[in-house]
């Protein structure tokens, strides 16, 4: 049997290294594990500790290793290994198949990567598996937590602290969607209208995209308060409940965002046609203010006889003269109309 001090070389398993499997280890029931093989977890037994073994999901390995050596029932199998990602959990006798959306981004990265991670757990082992381009820090932690001595002590616990940390890691990604909408709020009148539609857009759709997944992911995480589970503490469901209760309240934020912006996106467009409305009064008005010249000139450039003072020598000046008092005259009549 392995040593019970695992290092962190052998938790920093690489890709290639065991195909399709990211790392199985087994609880000792003090907060620690130690690591497994492939070539060794045929070996394994329940008496020695809870197994966890985390896979590659689109792995072909993998994928004939749960159909054909993990001792899920076929169907069961099926649905673990599905393209489906929506959130789900479904009970079978004392066991539960789960698929649950955390969110995983780098610190630089406002992109965000809704990753889904696929779980079978009873009460001596819990099969993880994710896609082989997504990765999900909430596993990387409770990893480095059992390499140090401080883990999970039973499958209860490991499966509590997964849904803990995949939850745990939406707080600040609302937040920041929250602070985004607050920023916007503040300088909706000052920023280019441009840009502003450009950043209502990319906010409706994160919280959007955020909501599709965490509403069933609340009713699955919601479903495991009356479930029967030998292997689920009262802690432990306790703990599941703060986690529901979570989701809840980042629900509601996701709302209060769409409804925000929804709002925010009303006003833009109230302040676009404003402006529209002001650039087209001022070209009106000052059409309105050169049609009496216009007509003027266009009398002016007739070629008839007969037109007053077209031989004196100051007639462009008087007409000059005319058309400036008339002006003045113009906007006076406007605005006593209301229309400046």
């Amino acid at each position: 049997m392995p040593d019970q001090g695992t290092t962190k070389d052998t938790f920093a398993l690489k890709y290639g290294e065991q195909t399709g499997l990211r790392f199985a280890c087994v609880l000792d029931g003090r907060g620690g594990c130690y690591d497994l093989g492939w070539d060794q977890l045929p070996g394994w037994r329940p008496e020695q500790g809870v197994l966890w073994i985390h896979l590659e999901r689109d792995d072909e390995h993998a994928q004939r290793w749960v159909r054909e050596r993990s001792g899920i029932d076929p169907i069961v199998a099926e649905a673990l290994l599905a393209e489906d990602t929506r959130p789900r959990i479904d009970d079978y006798d004392d066991a539960l198949l789960a698929v649950l959306r955390g969110i995983n981004r780098g610190d630089q990265d406002r992109t965000l990567d809704l990753v889904p991670i696929h779980l079978w757990v009873d009460a001596n082992r819990l099969i993880s598996l994710r896609d082989r381009d997504h990765f999900l820090m909430a596993l990387r932690h409770i990893r480095e937590a059992l390499v140090a001595g401080r883990g999970p002590k039973n499958s209860g616990e490991l499966f509590t602290a997964i849904a803990e940390k995949i939850v745990a890691y939406l707080e600040p990604t609302i937040a920041e969607l929250e602070d985004d909408t607050d920023a916007l709020d503040d300088t909706l009148l000052e920023r280019d209208s441009a840009q502003c539609r450009h950043a209502l857009s990319d906010l409706r759709r994160q919280s959007i995209n955020l909501r599709r997944y965490l509403a069933p992911q609340r009713e699955a995480l919601f479903r495991l308060q009356v479930e029967d589970a030998t292997w689920l503490s009262k802690r432990d469901k306790i703990r599941l409940r703060e986690v529901t209760d979570k989701v809840l309240r980042y629900l509601e934020n996701l709302d209060a965002i769409r409804d925000r912006t929804t709002i925010l996106h009303e006003d833009l467009a109230a302040q676009i046609a404003e402006q529209q409305a002001r650039s087209s009064n001022r070209l009106t008005t000052i059409a309105a203010l050169l049609l009496p010249p216009s007509l003027i000139a266009g009398l002016l450039g007739t070629n008839v006889q007969g037109i007053p003072f077209h031989d004196h020598p100051w007639a462009f000046a008087i007409v000059i003269a005319v058309v400036a008092i008339m002006f003045p005259i113009e906007i006076w009549i406007l605005r006593r109309l209301k229309w400046l």
